[in-house]
């Protein structure tokens, strides 16, 4: 159905690749076309496993896709990659590759991306905020790496929104107050620091809670590292740039998802 929408028209293709669950490459392929009502589309397209992410194998598994849906590589017209060498390689890169085969398949280093490395390196820049987010990471990591403290969280955040409801100071209805987990930030995706934030934010008291139910309940150096991480958690710094950075991140959150 894609390729009969697509026809014979020019295309752009976007591609990236990840390690699955089961530690496999893969590499996702995205088509970007105008169609013949002149709309812009954007059609994922297939996920194909790879062997290893060199320029030479991703070229030669997009190139093997491509023509078994009988798309010729001299229609492309852009190609839409992260900044990898592998990727943007000037000489033996993979856009390199597809550039000497058909000289108008222009590279664009995807602008999320780039917005996003520009980010993390300002944050990085700023001592107290890579103290912030280094203080966050150990936090999420601490009480998210055992099955039975992610247990003792969800307990104590049913706790906290019964309290709440029979104060009346939370909303209910269908959909309402739905048991959420801390998340883990991504080392080069800025939104994915936006929703760690977002989560501790609303699961403060929750967090808290748990490390002194830790600090009661489990060994003794168990006891040690959850009485610093709780000691940290608690310092006006850390607070601070917690609630600074959510203000700061919904405005890079709006921005990350309009170049997405």
């Amino acid at each position: 159905m894609i390729c009969e929408e697509l026809g014979d028209t020019k295309f752009c293709i976007l591609v990236d690749e990840a390690v699955d669950a089961g530690g496999k490459e893969k590499m996702s392929i995205v088509l970007r076309f105008v169609d013949r009502q002149g709309f812009i589309r954007e059609r994922f397209f297939k996920i194909v496993s790879v062997p290893d992410t060199t320029s030479l194998t991703l070229k030669s598994e997009i190139v093997k896709v491509l023509s078994m849906f009988n798309l010729h590589v001299r229609n492309m017209r852009g190609q839409g990659y992260d900044g990898a060498s592998n990727m943007s390689g000037i000489w033996n890169g993979l856009q390199a590759m597809f550039l000497a085969e058909c000289p108008s398949a222009y590279y664009v280093h995807c602008f999320t991306h780039r917005l996003q490395l520009a980010l993390n390196g300002a944050a990085k820049g700023v001592h107290d905020l890579c103290r912030f987010f280094s203080t966050l990471l150990l936090v999420v990591n601490f009480v998210d790496s055992s099955a039975k403290r992610k247990g003792a969280l969800k307990a104590a955040r049913d706790d906290e929104i019964q309290d709440l409801i029979a104060l009346n100071t939370l909303q209910t209805g269908t959909g309402s107050n739905q048991t959420c987990t801390l998340q883990r930030p991504a080392s080069t995706r800025w939104s994915s620091h936006f929703h760690s934030i977002k989560s501790l934010i609303e699961l403060f008291g929750s967090t808290v809670t748990t490390l002194y139910h830790i600090m009661d309940t489990a060994s003794l150096p168990i006891q040690g590292e959850a009485s610093g991480i709780l000691r940290a958690l608690r310092t006006f710094e850390f607070v601070f740039c917690l609630i600074m950075m959510d203000k700061v991140m919904k405005v890079t959150e709006v921005l990350c998802q309009a170049l997405q």
